[in-house]
């Protein structure tokens, strides 16, 4: 004999959460394309822009985790995830480019492992941003890219990564290898 009571409960639990989930998805992708936003504001060096895309993407963030404090879950979303990540990166980066030292994000509570993903997400931006300051020739710029990249690495290297964490960071090594090459043909060209 089945329990009909008790699987109806269940049935509804997993009904409940199947719509919380479906709302945190999409809340999450608008924090996510707001990081992505924010990343290429900063690129294109509007600073006002990447703030206020920046705040939104946290607002968004901090809506979920106030609205949804109770279902603990949401924090294996993977899309949750993903866009806590992207808003790591972008912060990060932004504290690149406002000339911090990049640190602890301090207005959401980041858990280590989202935190050391977007951290590793963080040379591919400075490659693409050292790309830009190469075609002035700013090698200031590059130099400061290329550094922060390897002091990266160094770090991400020390954490013995496995698993997503170790993908993430071989491509953050890829990057560093695409900057030191960018360093090495504008150190050739100021020769000439």
């Amino acid at each position: 004999m089945l329990d009909k009571k008790y699987i109806g409960e269940l049935r509804k639990s997993l009904h409940t959460y199947a719509g919380v989930r479906r709302e945190v998805i999409k809340q999450s992708g608008d924090a996510l394309h707001y990081s992505k936003r924010a990343i290429f504001a900063l690129h294109r060096e509007n600073e006002k822009e990447a703030i206020e895309k920046l705040d939104e993407a946290e607002k968004g963030l901090q809506h979920i985790i106030k609205t949804y404090k109770k279902l603990p879950a949401i924090w294996q979303e993977g899309s949750f995830k993903a866009a806590l990540e992207e808003y790591v990166e972008a912060e990060l980066f932004f504290q690149f480019i406002k000339g911090k030292k990049l640190g602890k994000i301090k207005k959401i509570d980041i858990p280590h492992v989202v935190y050391l993903a977007g951290l590793a997400d963080v040379p591919g931006e400075l490659y693409r941003y050292a790309i830009k300051a190469a075609t002035k020739r700013d090698r200031e710029m590059v130099n400061s890219c290329t550094v922060l990249a390897q002091d990266i690495i160094g770090e991400l290297i020390e954490c013995n990564l496995t698993s997503y964490l170790r993908t993430k960071s071989d491509q953050a090594k890829r990057s560093v290898q695409k900057l030191e090459i960018v360093q090495y043909e504008l150190s050739l060209r100021e020769d000439v």
